[in-house]
């Protein structure tokens, strides 16, 4: 069974509910929970002078909203009895930090939510929880 459950979050309703299914998962197993927020890149244009947001201001900014999210998850699964550590990165796409997250953490499921589209709106938004079912090979458990 999963000994080592990663959960990414960035702070939705719904990273929140699949949050909550791996913290009832882990305390069922026995596994400990890993959360992990993705902080984004600064979004430079080659094409503006114009800068809307300081680099520095931008990433202060990410890193402190992921520090809110990922304690969150934190306090959660400590009030639950699981063990809980947390992981940030910088990635272009979350999809990439997340499946590297989890493999350099030694992680033996990936734990999270889907937007629950259907038909051509799947297709044509796609979802980062498709990208990771897409790009690894570690199981996903999409939790709705």
């Amino acid at each position: 069974m999963f000994r080592h459950i990663l959960v990414p979050t960035d702070g939705s309703d719904l990273s929140r509910k699949a949050i909550l299914g791996a913290i009832d998962l882990a305390r069922a197993v026995g596994a400990r929970v890993t959360a992990y927020a993705c902080l984004p890149q600064y979004p430079y244009s080659p094409f503006s002078e114009v800068v809307i947001e300081p680099p520095a201001d931008f990433q202060e900014r990410g890193e402190r909203e992921a520090r809110e999210h990922l304690k969150e998850v934190e306090d959660l699964a400590r009030s639950s009895g699981v063990e809980c550590t947390s992981e940030t990165s910088t990635h272009p796409s979350p999809y990439l930090g997340i499946i590297e997250a989890a493999e350099q953490g030694g992680c033996d499921v990936i734990f999270m939510a889907s937007h629950g589209r259907r038909g051509l709106g799947s297709i044509l938004i796609g979802s980062e929880t498709q990208r990771v079912l897409t790009h690894t090979k570690i199981p996903v458990i999409v939790y709705r």
